[in-house]
């Protein structure tokens, strides 16, 4: 009987225990509770985002090595709702041809590699090698393009034996393959960085590559190297298709540091054409990078980007991991006087996360209004939402205890949109992280709507259905666990929704 007792009871001790650490795990200070990050270690570049028999697949540079860059790998966690992810093996590690850098992952339909066998679809992987020793010796092609595949939906990955499929030419910072099915003419066609614009190939079986055109020495920003490309269409309103390039910058983005850029035009299967010589920007913020979408999702398309920026992606404090995903978000195209603007919002899957709401209509500001206890403020994760019927002065303010605050607003003389972290927290551990950062707001109407998502070090905002967005994070020395809305003139916010998160991990 002694036995039947204490079997139990050690089984309850261990997985008290097991519940115990994993809660831990994703409890330090500053972890993210509704954004992808890894359990330990360095993170950067989403890589390989693939959707596939109901599973999202999402690859990502990691070093398991230590908390700051080093050799990469391709990390790999799936989701079936985007919200829980579930940590898998580590999918790529660097080999003899150097180390493996970002990249894209496709659904091989019609087997076009010969990768499948007995009528098995390949998943195939299609990543730059980054050639360190050829680095060392200085020479320019120390980066090529490689594949590797799956044919067991993505579990397990093996190298092509040819690596790599598409040599360097003798160009520096050559990489980051972004490949898709070009149904018109029957080709797979990869959009690839090429240093200071964007390389279009193209292919019938991922293995040999043709050079179709070049893109962008004279069209959009360049105030660093350009990397992580996307080629993809979105339709408007009235359904027509157009197509759209993301390119990401490193130095050089609206508020410093690395961004995310994009173009609208028209591309034929050979080459790119832009509709204007604008820049834009898929993201404000600082802290969106190398944000690129998935592929094999049919018509909608979803988009997700590193969430820190190079200027001090090394050296923030979190422990033992670093770096998280933003939360992804689905793309739109709208037009704004003539001019198509591609908007962002959170997708739809974050209803899997929320708790009961909290409504509040014709809400009166006078100078300020402390929404901490009517709203339920608690330090935790929330989504926020509000609507007022004129543009004017507004502002969010998260704060706590120790004097630190996060401000999130909208500036109606500039007809800007601004975060400001300058008494955010820890903000000495890099000079110049601390600041005030803006957005300009492309809406005509004349009321605005904002849209925030608060985790415990970041936010996100998405103005006016998501025409002007910013990603900020920050490291608070406690939660912040109050909010306050403030406004220059007294406002009526015609409503106001905050609906609490649940953590996902």
């Amino acid at each position: 009987m002694k036995n039947h007792i204490r079997i139990p009871a050690l089984l309850m001790v261990i997985v008290t225990t097991l519940s115990s650490q994993a809660q831990s795990t994703y409890q330090e200070p500053h972890r993210p509770q509704i954004h992808f990050s890894p359990k330990e270690k360095w993170m950067n570049d989403p890589n390989g985002m693939l959707y596939y028999k109901g599973t999202y697949h999402l690859f990502y540079q990691y070093y398991p090595g230590a908390m700051v860059w080093g050799p990469m790998h391709w990390g790999h966690a799936t989701s079936t709702d985007l919200m829980h992810w579930q940590h898998q093996p580590v999918a790529l590690y660097p080999d003899s041809l150097g180390y493996i850098f970002s990249g894209s992952a496709v659904v091989d339909e019609h087997n076009t590699t010969g990768f499948g066998t007995g009528g098995q679809t390949p998943l195939v992987a299609i990543f730059t090698h980054h050639d360190t020793a050829a680095l060392r010796a200085k020479r320019n092609d120390y980066q090529h393009q490689s594949l590797a595949y799956s044919l067991d939906d993505g579990k397990t990955w093996t190298k092509y034996a040819g690596n790599p499929v598409l040599k360097n030419p003798g160009i520096t910072d050559s990489r980051d393959p972004k490949v898709m099915w070009y149904e018109p003419q029957h080709k797979w066609i990869m959009t690839l960085a090429t240093k200071d614009c964007i390389s279009f190939f193209s292919s019938p079986n991922l293995k040999e590559w043709t050079k179709e055109s070049e893109f962008g020495k004279a069209f959009g920003a360049h105030g660093g190297v350009w990397e992580c490309p996307d080629l993809f269409t979105l339709a408007d309103e009235h359904g027509k298709q157009h197509w759209v390039l993301i390119v990401n910058l490193n130095p050089g983005g609206p508020n410093g540091g690395s961004a995310t850029q994009y173009f609208v035009g028209n591309f034929n299967g050979h080459q790119f054409t832009p509709v204007d010589t604008r820049t834009r920007w898929i993201d404000y913020g600082p802290d969106e990078y190398a944000g690129v979408t998935w592929s094999n999702t049919g018509s909608e398309r979803i988009f997700l980007g590193w969430m820190s920026n190079w200027n001090y992606a090394n050296v923030v404090p979190t422990s033992p991991w670093r770096s998280a995903m933003t939360i992804p978000r689905v793309l739109s195209l709208k037009q704004v006087k003539q001019e198509w603007l591609v908007a962002s919002a959170p997708v739809s899957a974050m209803h899997v996360i929320e708790k009961k709401p909290v409504v509040k209509s014709q809400l009166a500001v006078h100078s300020s209004i402390d929404l901490t206890q009517s709203l339920g403020i608690d330090g935790q994760p929330f989504r926020l939402q509000l609507e007022a019927d004129k543009a004017e002065d507004l502002s969010l303010v998260l704060f706590n205890e120790a004097g630190e605050q996060v401000e999130i607003g909208y500036d109606a003389l500039s007809h800007q949109y601004y975060i400001d972290r300058s008494r955010s927290g820890e903000i000495d551990f890099k000079k110049g992280f601390a600041g005030r950062h803006t957005a300009p707001r492309f809406s005509q109407a004349a009321g605005i709507k904002l849209d925030f998502v608060v985790d415990r070090s970041s936010v996100e905002l998405f103005a006016d259905g998501g025409l002007s967005v910013m990603t900020e994070i920050f490291f608070p020395h406690q939660p912040y666990h109050r909010l306050a809305v403030k406004a220059s003139k007294d406002l009526i916010i015609k409503k106001l929704v905050h609906t609490p998160l649940k953590s996902t991990w």
